[in-house]
């Protein structure tokens, strides 16, 4: 298992996608242009659109599956909640925005009712700012 998570080591990189495959892209797109500048022609203009084409798509594929993550994490925020909020707070689980309930996730159980009441009560927004709050740190190892 990984070392403990914190604020500070909680994004999740993958070497190829991030540290490869963006650099090939982006390569790929000014030699695209560099192309087009060089010897101007509907070949290149369709060389061009395509390396653009593919960057859009790295970008929307990273987007997707964090949505599509934001989705479950909401719906295992709201399971926990019931479980483990006292009775006066249940009521308010539904006022809580998809972005509050992301930055609470990695709060640990006995310290996500304080900190889900003063984010209500204080309307924090910023789900950074929700992380930087949290003092007893929930891993999450299997996050896209």
């Amino acid at each position: 298992m990984p070392q403990g998570q914190t604020y500070a080591n909680h994004r999740k990189f993958v070497p190829l996608y991030h540290f490869v495959l963006a650099p090939l892209l982006l390569m790929n797109v000014g030699y695209a242009v560099w192309c087009v500048v060089k010897d101007f022609g509907f070949d290149r203009i369709v060389y061009l659109t395509t390396a653009i084409a593919l960057i859009i798509m790295y970008l929307f594929v990273r987007i997707f599956a964090t949505r599509a993550q934001d989705r479950v994490i909401r719906l295992e925020e709201r399971m926990r909640f019931q479980k483990i909020f006292p009775d006066a707070l249940k009521p308010r689980i539904e006022e809580f925005t998809p972005s509050q309930m992301v930055g609470l996730r990695f709060a640990s159980d006995g310290e996500v009712p304080d900190l889900a009441r003063r984010v209500l009560e204080e309307n924090i927004q910023d789900k950074e700012a929700i992380k930087k709050l949290i003092k007893d740190w929930r891993g999450d190892y299997d996050r896209v």
